[in-house]
């Protein structure tokens, strides 16, 4: 796939997901990715001490973003990473946690700062897909010719549901044909294109640079 084809699709994911999500909860999303990544539950106070907020500003738009998951305390254990177990192995150091999605997987590294080990079974085969994410983009991918699925998100606050839970990867191009043909309008990226999507979408999304962790 050619840049401009994948600015296209980012332009594409970008312009859904601002039109169905409260344009507040882009700062706190990614506040909580910075600090879900500590491997802790984090508490709506220490949300909005991070954000200088008042904690009822942050339980106000908290509820506004049906996906995230919270604890029986109140307290945010998920938002895109997640402690919650998932397919999507995400491993900082010796901490594992998950992600909703494999794009997740691709975005998270260069917004913490850091190298991670992915891992996910592709859908179809269940044969493992791996992976180590850095700052400068993928390492070795194995099986090379892994794929992740994408779609065009529904209309909906929930971005889990109508966008992560589509967001797979796949052992090969081949491997994803059935399911291709069960989502119309779906489509499939190499695992580097993808990450070199998830990059820009996180820059235009959050208004950073990766160079800026």
């Amino acid at each position: 796939m050619k840049n401009h084809q994948i600015e296209q699709l980012t332009e594409v994911l970008d312009a859904s997901f601002r039109e169905n999500s409260n344009p507040q909860g882009y700062a706190l999303f990614h506040q909580l990715i910075l600090l879900l990544a500590e491997g802790r539950a984090v508490s709506p106070a220490r949300i909005a001490e991070a954000l200088r907020r008042s904690p009822e500003e942050v339980e106000t738009i908290l509820r506004q973003m049906p996906s995230i998951e919270i604890d029986e305390d109140g307290n945010v254990v998920g938002a895109g990473l997640t402690l919650r177990p998932t397919p999507h192995h995400f491993t900082i150091d010796d901490r594992t946690m998950f992600t909703w999605c494999a794009l997740d997987a691709l975005m998270f590294p260069g917004l913490l700062g850091q190298s991670v080990q992915v891992e996910s079974p592709c859908v179809t085969t269940g044969i493992p897909v791996r992976m180590t994410v850095t700052l400068g983009g993928v390492g070795h991918v194995e099986p090379p010719e892994a794929v992740v699925s994408l779609v065009a998100p529904g209309a909906s606050a929930d971005i889990r549901r109508s966008f992560c839970d589509y967001v797979n990867f796949f052992s090969s191009s081949e491997t994803a044909c059935a399911w291709l043909s069960e989502h119309p309008g779906a489509t499939t990226l190499p695992v580097k294109e993808a990450y070199q999507l998830g990059r820009r979408l996180a820059e235009s999304i959050f208004e950073i640079k990766e160079s800026d962790h």
